[in-house]
């Protein structure tokens, strides 16, 4: 990734408004004070699209067969990844997605049969810790397929490719280093700064400690 090509796809987050401070809880349960808002550029199809044919770009050589991402936003960009891929080098590219499902992530729909024997390229939005893309990476390999490479917007974690079982590949179009902590590490916790509740997790986690609260009057 290019200096020039990481800030033209900055500009694409700022002109959003994807890039806000405040005092979040990640998908990890990981607090944070910056947050990466990817759902504010899905809804804008045309940046996202700009956004996921600079990472087709970088994989068209590669001779990908299927694009799988992780649900439910991974969706997005499996679907635009195998676009791009297909106008740029005229081949079928089939976009597939993996599931939650308990603690992990699961295949089906008959996707399973698809990537079989397939050189596969995970795609993903945003990386914390790699947790979710790892499972993924697994799990096509656990199906048959070639991993070629791993994708992402953006990552916020510093993330390498031993986090995430070591792809041949790793290209991320935006590396940012966020500073997240546990629960009980946060200093936003210990200096009573509001979680916000309109993004992220803070919703789910706020909820969570009052059915913990209600739980402890009760006893």
């Amino acid at each position: 990734m290019t200096d020039d090509l990481e800030n033209r796809a900055l500009k694409v987050f700022r002109s959003v408004k994807a890039i806000t401070n405040g005092h979040f809880v990640l998908t990890s349960s990981l607090h944070a004070k910056t947050y990466i808002n990817k759902d504010a550029v899905y809804m804008h199809p045309q940046r996202i699209s700009w956004l996921c044919r600079l990472i087709a770009k970088e994989f068209y050589k590669d001779e990908i067969e299927v694009v799988v991402a992780p649900a439910v936003g991974g969706v997005i960009l499996s679907q635009w990844v195998a676009y791009h891929l297909f106008k740029l080098t005229r081949r079928d590219v089939l976009a597939v997605y993996a599931e939650k499902e308990n603690s992990g992530f699961v295949i089906k729909r008959g996707y399973e049969k698809a990537i079989f024997g397939k050189r596969v390229l995970i795609v993903e939005d945003i990386l914390t810790t790699g947790g979710s893309v790892k499972k993924v990476v697994d799990l096509a390999r656990a199906n048959g397929g070639i991993v070629v490479g791993v994708a992402a917007l953006c990552n916020r974690g510093g993330v390498t490719t031993d986090d995430i079982s070591s792809p041949p590949k790793f290209f991320t179009l935006i590396d940012i280093e966020i500073k997240t902590w546990t629960e009980e590490k946060c200093p936003l916790c210990k200096e009573f700064v509001p979680i916000n509740s309109d993004i992220g997790k803070g919703r789910e986690y706020l909820a969570e400690k009052a059915r913990e609260e209600l739980s402890l009057q009760d006893r």
